[in-house]
């Protein structure tokens, strides 16, 4: 995979990374401290859809890098709105 790699994968792929990685801290910080009153539910629910989306699209191109960055974007923007779900159930 590495060896046919061009510019515009790499490009892509660093692009990928740097979306990706800025997810992290809000889903560590939401499962640390379980407070998401500041998120919206309809953002994210949106924003969830769009990445699996985006996934099944990569997947239908052969995008690798819009495959890696929304294989990993989904489980994290999907832990945060399930979290947002079960706030919304408790009150």
């Amino acid at each position: 995979m590495m060896a046919d790699m061009n510019n515009t994968d790499l490009l892509g792929l660093v692009a990928a990374a740097l979306t990706t990685l800025s997810f992290v801290p809000q889903a560590l910080k939401s499962l640390r401290t379980r407070d998401l009153t500041g998120i919206s539910l309809g953002m994210y629910s949106a924003f969830t859809l769009g990445v699996a989306l985006w996934l099944v699209y990569g997947i239908l191109v052969q995008a690798m890098p819009v495959i890696v960055a929304n294989a990993v974007t989904l489980p994290l923007c999907g832990i945060i709105l399930v979290l947002k779900l079960l706030e919304g159930r408790k009150r």
